[in-house]
């Protein structure tokens, strides 16, 4: 069986083999692949891997359009890298199509699986091969994150132009349209497919309003191999002490946190915070405050406005081992999205078995039972954010008890080997 999988990033064993940076994000695609070579003999899978490049990010020159950019085999995957335009993934150029039928032509699969519906090859790959050889994996939605990227933000806010927003003619309302625009090419995508993986109640509602006639499939996703084996400690982490993996865009609920922090530190005056991910406040020269977005301005004034400089710490971003070992230090994750499908990060939390708080949208109930493996609060209640957090920082038992049902959910949920197996099962199905 020949199965050719369509990433969003150069998976790390590839980087690794061309000596090109890694990225640590989209950890499952990694585990995965660890998992098939484990089983690679007896699942009889022929596995080949494609991926965006940026242009004029390989040292070699630009080939002439149509053409496979580089191509080559690594620990047995035959890969190929095709050209797209990743910085504005908002827009779909129909070379995509050229570029993803030489790769068909060149691999020849039985089946090609697409992971994830928000850049345009998704589109394109849908374009290019019969529905019924095409498996397409939902991550996030484009199309419904759109409808709340503005998160309560001020209007002035969303509409106004920084320096940075006015050279990158984005400022947070034409972020939102770029999402509106992506979220078209998504809806096609998941029109044009007869066969979809998903994993939350929430993402097989969207398939069914989208494309009432496609197969939906259920499988859970398995994440980065550092995060099986560890396990948090009350009394290895630092007390009172909030971890957010990342608050790079409003979506990720950042300046929701920061308003309730006054409220918390009523009763937890010693908290902390510490977010991951870029450090979108930066400040301190001249060449910061000419970069620096609306967003990441609009959260600098509030951290200044509620005097909390020395509580909320920006660590930037980190590789896979520093990123568990921040949450291990941590007394409580967090996860403040005004949306989210699965998180990975809430299901890292789960694995480490730390206690848990999390806004109750998308499809993190189908993860997580409230007050039973963690605490879900109404989305975008600054003050049902603060209570949440108190209790998980005051109830040492119950934060602990949850911890341990969440360890043991997540362990299932993120299982390595079922969650291959049901990838097979899958893919039997459909051949």
């Amino acid at each position: 069986m020949k199965v050719l999988w369509l990433c969003n990033l150069m998976p790390p064993v590839i980087a690794e083999a061309l000596k090109l940076p890694a990225s640590n994000k989209e950890g499952w695609i990694s585990g995965l692949l660890a998992e098939w070579k484990r089983h690679r003999e007896e699942s009889g899978i022929e596995l080949g891997i494609c991926f965006p490049l940026t242009p004029g990010s390989l040292p070699n020159k630009m080939p002439p359009k149509g053409d496979i950019p580089i191509t080559g085999e690594v620990e047995g995957i035959s890969f190929y890298g095709f050209f797209e335009d990743t910085v504005r993934p908002e827009r779909y150029d129909a070379d995509l199509e050229k570029q993803l039928t030489n790769i068909l032509k060149s691999f020849v699969p039985d089946l090609v699986h697409v992971f994830g519906t928000e850049y345009p090859h998704a589109l394109a790959m849908a374009k290019c091969i019969d529905s019924r050889r095409l498996l397409v994996g939902i991550q996030g939605l484009c199309s419904r994150i759109a409808d709340c990227y503005g998160a309560g933000l001020p209007g002035w806010v969303q509409k106004r132009f920084l320096l940075r927003d006015l050279l990158k003619r984005d400022n947070i309302a034409g972020q939102q349209k770029k999402f509106l625009r992506r979220g078209k090419m998504e809806i096609q995508c998941l029109q044009l497919a007869s066969y979809i993986t998903g994993r939350t109640a929430w993402d097989r509602a969207a398939v069914k309003e989208i494309n009432p006639g496609a197969e939906y499939y259920e499988m859970n996703e398995t994440l980065r191999p550092d995060f099986y084996e560890a396990r948090w400690d009350r009394e290895k982490c630092e007390a009172y002490s909030i971890f957010l993996s990342q608050g790079n865009y409003p979506l990720k609920g950042l300046h929701l946190l920061i308003k309730a922090l006054p409220r918390i530190k009523e009763q937890y005056p010693q908290v902390k915070v510490y977010v991951a991910g870029d450090v979108i406040t930066r400040y301190e020269t001249l060449k910061n405050k000419l970069k620096i977005g609306s967003y990441g301005q609009y959260c600098r004034k509030l951290i200044h406005k509620y005097k909390l400089e020395n509580t909320v710490c920006f660590v930037g971003p980190l590789s896979s081992l520093k990123m568990r070992d921040r949450y291990l230090q941590s007394h409580v994750f967090l996860s403040a999205s005004v949306l989210e499908n699965s998180s990975n990060s809430v299901g890292e939390a789960m694995l480490l078995g730390m206690p848990v708080v999390s806004s109750d949208v998308g499809g993190i109930a189908s993860l997580l039972t409230d007050k039973r493996e963690g605490l879900l609060y109404p989305c975008m209640d600054e003050k049902a954010l603060a209570e949440a957090v108190c209790r998980m920082f005051g109830e040492d038992d119950f934060a602990m008890e949850c911890a341990k049902r969440a360890r043991e959910r997540a362990l299932k949920t993120h299982d390595s080997e079922s969650n291959y197996n049901r990838l097979l099962e899958i893919y039997n199905t459909l051949l």
